[in-house]
């Protein structure tokens, strides 16, 4: 890892602030290498997801994703006895096509609630605002945008949800590994040819209390990532509810599955061109850099936040739960041909497909605030009422 001569511009700069300043935590070279401004991956030009891009979302798969997501917000409106004033904002919303499935089913399906309705995108790199408004311009009165920091200042206050897909696995991460003289922190150094990683004494005593909290025993050499802007994350987004639901969609495990000695190198993942490799120090600002996240730690910071974990599992649990095969039925019906209803089939099967497809791999995590054993749509025997 890390022994190639730096080829982007961005890793030329972190190079440059390492040399000048000292090492950095692995968090802080990764929120650079991600959100440097105009150059970090999610933070210069270019698409990111689809065809054209580095990765697939569920919501490029197939638009009854948001549509299905959409009938669990409906859900979520009527426990909190349909408000006159509800707010769907969504964390991490790029170029607004999730926004956009769900706004398009509520507009047909929920008129109601479209008239209640204020869908509020939050996103960290603000030239997406432009795009956004542009794709969901036949909703332009249910629209507000918020940046990151207004929604973790106390800016903000409403009745509603919070809804996020795929935010938290992009959030930088501290790397640990068990030394033989215990627990070690992963810090990026520079030479001559480039990036180096050092093992130093961690840079906070969270990580270790991190560790400790969730009973995680690392084995010699065993290596593990650290999100604690997770945590906090779901702390500010409890502050800002003040009745509603949190619903997260991500790749990760509950703490005891993510931890195992079989993940002897953790989970870092970089994704580019559809293509994935373990070097986060190549094509600095050109690929991904994601990891697993560990649903423990957000179910945990919402309890000490007043936010009460009512449903988890795998996404595929989740969207039979909210009528996936009602939708995959009306629209094989709809199909003007076999090629259509083909294109269909896959699409679901792709969104639901448990062994390592998109269908087991996402987890769902619903929190509720302030409202009393809320029953889902989620919940539901699949293919049954409630």
């Amino acid at each position: 890892m890390a022994d190639e001569v730096a080829t982007t511009q961005l890793a030329e700069i972190i190079l440059k602030r390492i040399r000048s300043r000292g090492d950095i935590t692995f968090a802080s070279f990764m929120e650079s290498a991600l959100y440097e401004p105009d150059l970090g991956y999610y933070t210069s030009p270019g698409r990111k997801v689809g065809a054209e891009g580095d990765f697939y979302t569920s919501m490029n798969v197939h638009s009854a994703f948001g549509r299905l997501i959409s009938r669990e917000i409906g859900r979520f409106w009527e426990l909190l006895d349909r408000p006159e004033s509800f707010t769907v904002a969504e964390a991490g919303a790029g170029g607004g096509q999730l926004a956009q499935d769900i706004l398009d089913a509520i507009a047909e399906e929920n008129p109601n609630l479209y008239a209640a309705l204020t869908y509020r995108l939050i996103e960290k790199e603000p030239s997406l605002q432009e795009a956004q408004a542009a794709r969901l311009a036949q909703h332009a009165d249910r629209l507000a945008w918020s940046s990151p920091q207004e929604l973790s200042d106390g800016a903000l206050r409403f009745t509603g949800c919070i809804i996020s897909n795929e935010l938290f696995d992009a959030m930088p991460v501290h790397l640990v590994e068990m030394a033989e003289d215990g627990l070690k922190e992963v810090f990026v150094s520079a030479d001559a040819n480039g990036f180096r990683e050092k093992l130093l004494p961690p840079s906070t005593p969270e990580l270790a209390a991190y560790l400790q909290k969730f009973e995680v025993r690392l084995m010699p050499g065993q290596r593990a990532e650290i999100n604690l802007a997770a945590p906090a994350w779901i702390t500010r987004a409890a502050a800002t509810l003040e009745r509603g639901f949190v619903l997260t969609i991500d790749y990760g495990y509950l703490a005891e599955e993510l931890y195992t000695p079989q993940r002897r190198n953790g989970t870092l993942l970089c994704y580019h061109k559809h293509s994935t490799n373990e070097d986060p120090y190549q094509m600095v600002g050109e690929q991904d850099i994601t990891t697993h996240i560990n649903f423990s730690s957000l179910i945990e910071a919402g309890k000490e936040a007043d936010l009460v974990a009512v449903w988890y599992g795998e996404q595929y649990r989740f969207l039979l739960g909210v009528g996936l095969m009602e939708e995959l039925m009306q629209l094989v019906a709809q199909a003007k041909d076999e090629h259509e209803s083909l294109k269909h089939r896959l699409a679901i099967k792709k969104l639901m497909m448990p062994e390592g497809g998109m269908g087991d791999t996402f987890k769902v995590l619903i929190q509720a605030k302030g409202v009393a054993n809320p029953q889902l749509l989620c919940m539901r025997k699949w293919g049954m009422g409630l």
